[in-house]
């Protein structure tokens, strides 16, 4: 019961990784040690089939739950944007010392490290020039939805890659959190249809990286991780005395509310 709990809570942590901005899924997933899993199980879903629908029942419910209650906190919190970002971002800080270890379990040299600094340097670069992409925003309809799933699903393969940022850029964000939170079918369906249809196309092409180029993946992952934390940190924000307090407690929340679940992780990963 304990294992079943555990993994229901890391099913909403994963899941707000596919509604708050800067948090990524999969990069969850990773720290909190099922990601190897769920990309082996959706690349041969014939294996080992029953044992691994019971492993992932709760994990899913868990993911279904975390998407439906963190779309009703964005739609709140969000008049408080500046604040709530520290929160994101210290939640960010706190997963990267488990991230890191990850990323070294099969070793760690100059390539890994030459990697990590260029797929930074690029990742920067990209996002800084979506917001250019995207400045004006695209139409909100069907297509554009599946679109936008296909974008929460590739953040399940890639982990550290944060979908709900090009969604923002995309100028999107709104309505898929207030059609989430209002159960507009109209919004979800294709969102299901464009995330369920990426990550099955795309589930192998992962599986065959990480058996071939594990320390690359995660050193790659690494690099995304720090350029979108850079990303969401509003710089240009104006505060006040309380305002910086405020912050800075919910940076501190973040980072050890992350710390802790990847703390726990070690203590009761499953088998």
């Amino acid at each position: 019961m304990s294992d079943w709990l555990l993994r229901f809570v890391k099913g909403i942590f994963i899941g707000s990784g596919f509604i708050l901005p800067g948090v990524s899924g999969g990069a969850l997933a990773a720290v909190f040690g099922v990601y190897e899993r769920i990309i082996s199980f959706l690349a041969h879903l014939t294996r080992d089939f029953k044992k691994n629908i019971l492993f992932f029942i709760p994990l899913g419910l868990g993911g279904i739950a975390g998407v439906f209650i963190f779309s009703f906190i964005v739609s709140y919190a969000f008049k408080f944007e500046n604040q709530v970002l520290w929160f994101f971002v210290g939640a960010i800080v706190g997963t990267i010392p488990a991230l890191w270890h990850q990323a070294g379990k099969e070793g760690r040299g100059k390539k890994h490290y030459a990697i990590l600094g260029i797929t930074f340097v690029v990742s920067l670069i990209f996002l800084i020039f979506g917001k250019e992409l995207f400045g004006n925003g695209v139409a909100q309809n069907f297509g554009t939805w599946i679109i936008a799933g296909a974008l929460i699903g590739l953040g399940v393969i890639v982990p550290g890659l944060s979908p709900s940022n090009f969604i923002v850029y995309m100028k999107m964000y709104d309505a898929m959190a207030d059609g989430i939170k209002t159960l507009d079918f109209g919004v979800i369906i294709p969102l299901a249809i464009g995330g369920i249809a990426c990550v099955l196309l795309l589930s192998k092409v992962a599986d065959y990286i990480f058996k071939r180029a594990y320390a690359e993946l995660f050193h790659f992952i690494l690099g995304v991780v720090f350029a979108s934390t850079i990303m969401i940190i509003p710089f240009g924000a104006k505060y006040t005395a309380q305002g910086i307090l405020i912050s800075i407690g919910l940076f501190i929340a973040g980072a050890a509310l992350a710390f802790w679940m990847s703390r726990l992780e070690d203590k009761y990963q499953a088998d």
